[in-house]
């Protein structure tokens, strides 16, 4: 199961990569970047919480995907806000 959890993680954050590259602007890139690789690494960090086997890992997982929830959405307002201001700007 921990494996097939892991698989499907790296998968997600595959699709999540691709739609960096294949999205046409940098809102809609932004969202692959935050919400789809969100549950990726999520999706793989219990597949390695649980295949590492004990609390000490468990902790370990939960530690950095409590990170990345703490993280990511303002790095994301950040990004969304500086994509707005220079395309109100327009062309220089």
């Amino acid at each position: 199961m921990a494996e097939g959890l892991m698989l499907l993680g790296m998968v997600l954050l595959v699709i999540a990569a691709v739609g960096l590259l294949r999205l046409p602007d940098a809102l809609s890139r932004q969202h692959a970047a935050t919400k789809a690789a969100t549950l990726a690494l999520g999706v793989l960090l219990i597949g390695v919480a649980i295949k590492g086997g004990g609390l000490d890992w468990a902790l370990r997982a939960l530690g950095i995907f409590v990170a990345l929830l703490v993280t990511l959405p303002a790095a994301s307002h950040l990004l969304a806000r500086a994509a707005l201001r220079e395309r109100d700007r327009g062309p220089h």
